[in-house]
């Protein structure tokens, strides 16, 4: 059996001060709670938090070095985990492993146990779902207030449009013919032509191939 203990800090400000001592003074005391001896403490100098486990160079090691039976204490969940839903997969994959882990700041019973992990997942579970909705609401909103700003949020141009530029400053700029096409369309449209006809004045006029269904998407916008 070992036990780890494992810190994390994402600026190199923050590792050449006193956060990765406070840490493992914090895991120490944990230990001593449980009678446990720590075999080693894995320190995690100036890297993010957005990075899973073990995509870190002390987590990946830390990772594969864990085997059931093992103890692993954490002072805080967003120190070793990127999310609550990073958090729940994990804990989660470990329970079933058999490897205990002690959230300090959460008390000093390992919250893969039975007595405290029916709470500690629920809540997890509850944090994740939140979490989810929040990110899938800020992307809506970015993708709005790109198109709103004349930005091309990816996929196919749409007719009367093409993209000028390329990633984040991608954008739609109209193409004239294709923009004096579309005015052809709705005009003829309001006054009642059909799908047919609209295309072949749009080909005579415009020199634009359009096939009914796109007639009827482009006056539908």
């Amino acid at each position: 059996m070992a036990v780890y203990g494992y810190v994390r800090v994402s600026s190199v400000d923050q590792a050449e001060g006193s956060s990765l001592d406070d840490q493992a003074r914090v895991i120490r005391g944990a230990a001593m709670m449980k009678g446990l001896d720590l075999t080693r403490v894995f320190e995690e100098p100036g890297v993010s938090g957005s990075l899973p486990l073990d995509a870190r160079t002390a987590g990946r090691e830390l990772v594969a070095l864990l085997q059931r039976g093992d103890w692993l204490i954490v002072s805080k969940l967003d120190r070793a985990f990127r999310s609550a839903a990073d958090a729940l997969t994990r804990a989660d994959a470990w329970k079933r492993q058999g490897v205990r882990l002690i959230v300090a700041d959460m008390g000093a019973d390992p919250v893969t146990d039975n007595g405290v992990s029916k709470m500690f997942f629920g809540m997890l579970a509850l944090v994740a779902e939140f979490e989810r909705d929040r990110i899938r609401q800020r992307t809506a909103d970015g993708r709005r207030a790109k198109l709103e700003r004349g930005g091309f949020i990816g996929g196919r141009a749409p007719f009367g449009y093409r993209v000028v530029g390329e990633g984040k400053a991608a954008a739609l700029e109209p193409v004239e013919r294709e923009q004096d096409a579309i005015l052809t369309v709705r005009q003829l449209r309001r006054a009642g032509a059909t799908l047919q006809a609209t295309a072949r004045a749009v080909l005579l006029e415009h020199g634009v191939a359009l096939s009914p269904e796109m007639v009827r998407r482009i006056a539908a916008r």
